[in-house]
């Protein structure tokens, strides 16, 4: 609940920056994209409340062998296709044409993945969670934010040479086995998964952690099933208004490109974007969905922050603090710029997609992030390895 004047004032300026930024997409971009804002808003509600990230889930499973927040993911992952898988296949007969990300498979993914789950996991976030925990008040997260577009915009200059290596073309199950069958296999693999992390769980606690609803619906917290239904629907909704799924990185590559056409740099020389020079020059950032969508997450984890009384912005870091933000946001921007997006337009996106390569890149981020796990220790970032329990906790996942 809102507990200060502080928070009543920073519900107000949240409050207005929705209607703001809504407005502003609508505008410059049409009511898709000022409909993509209102997702966005929602995402980031959601995203905040349930504290639904990837990095904090990730690390907890393969350090603790805790994986509640993992298989709330493919709680998402599963509700989503459900009506994904369908839509992509016969959509266009009823008129709502979506198209999915089915991307190829090569050195380029495959590096920009374990890329990104290092970058994650010393970061201390991912695309989403740098999103909400900015909008939220954490000072760090805009350090990584400002590397992660810095990142995005670097690697843009380096794409022909990624794009010179192998790769083979993409594989969609959708293509392949019918929305029906490749439901089947999708969510058929993720039960497999999910059933081998409540193995490893109950071996290593005696038991498996619980989840549960603890807070109001405004205020929070939720529980992490809650939030992952409530980004299903930002994921369908996504699909529905914008024809194709959430992503969230190819706005901060967009940020950092118009930054260095401002100062100087011609950007619109590079490969990457001598098809997109308007959107560099000339056409507005809120014409753009993916960053309106991105403004929109800031603006609803603000609102959040403020219902549950939570916004207290630490105004310093730590030079270690700052050191980690700049090298993981840098190495997530790199690498999701390689590999096709983040934890969302790429695992998410791929997946729900029907895509291959959105499996390969889960498999990779996920070997990055326990890449980092010894990089972590070395920065003093993760305390000693909780015991053992066998009684049942509830679960959480850090911001």
């Amino acid at each position: 609940m809102i507990t200060s004047n502080t928070q009543v004032r920073v519900l107000v300026v949240s409050g207005a920056a929705m209607v703001f930024v809504t407005i502003a997409g609508w505008m410059a971009g049409g009511w898709r994209v000022g409909i993509g804002a209102l997702i966005g808003i929602l995402a980031g509600f959601a995203l905040y409340h349930a504290s639904f990230g990837f990095t904090a889930a990730w690390r907890r499973f393969l350090r603790e062998r805790r994986g509640a927040g993992l298989r709330a993911q493919f709680v998402l992952i599963v509700t989503t296709i459900a009506v994904a898988f369908p839509l992509m296949h016969y959509g266009r007969d009823f008129g709502i044409p979506v198209g999915g990300f089915v991307f190829p498979i090569g050195v380029a993914l495959i590096v920009g993945a374990f890329m990104f789950g290092i970058g994650m996991q010393v970061a201390n976030g991912c695309a989403s969670g740098t999103l909400f925990t900015v909008g939220g008040g954490s000072s760090r997260m805009v350090v990584t934010l400002a590397a992660f577009v810095a990142g995005s915009v670097i690697a843009t200059a380096h794409i022909p040479f990624w794009k010179s290596l192998p790769e083979e073309k993409g594989f969609s199950l959708i293509a392949h086995f019918g929305p029906f069958g490749a439901f089947v296999v999708t969510a058929g693999a993720l039960a497999i998964i999910a059933l081998v992390s409540i193995r490893l769980e109950k071996r290593e606690h005696g038991s498996v952690e619980s989840a549960r609803h603890t807070g109001s619906f405004l205020a929070g917290p939720w529980s992490l099933i809650l939030g992952a239904l409530a980004i299903a629907v930002v994921s369908l909704a996504t699909l529905v208004v914008l024809g194709r799924p959430w992503g969230i990185t190819s706005g901060f590559a967009l940020w950092g490109a118009k930054i260095a056409y401002a100062i100087g740099i011609d950007v619109t020389d590079w490969e990457y974007w001598r098809g997109m020079k308007a959107a560099v020059t000339d056409r507005s950032v809120f014409a753009d969905a993916t960053s309106v969508m991105n403004f929109g997450i800031i603006a609803g984890a603000m609102a959040a922050a403020a219902l549950a009384g939570k916004f207290h912005p630490k105004r310093s870091i730590t030079a270690r603090e700052a050191t980690t933000a700049i090298a993981g946001g840098l190495l997530m921007g790199y690498g999701a710029r390689l590999s096709f997006g983040c934890n969302i337009g790429a695992y998410l996106g791929g997946i729900i997609s029907g895509s291959l390569h959105g499996w390969i890149w889960f498999i990779f981020a996920l070997a990055g992030c326990l890449a980092a796990l010894p990089l972590r220790r070395l920065a003093g970032m993760d305390p000693a390895r909780p015991a053992t329990t066998s009684a049942p906790v509830v679960a959480t996942v850090q911001k």
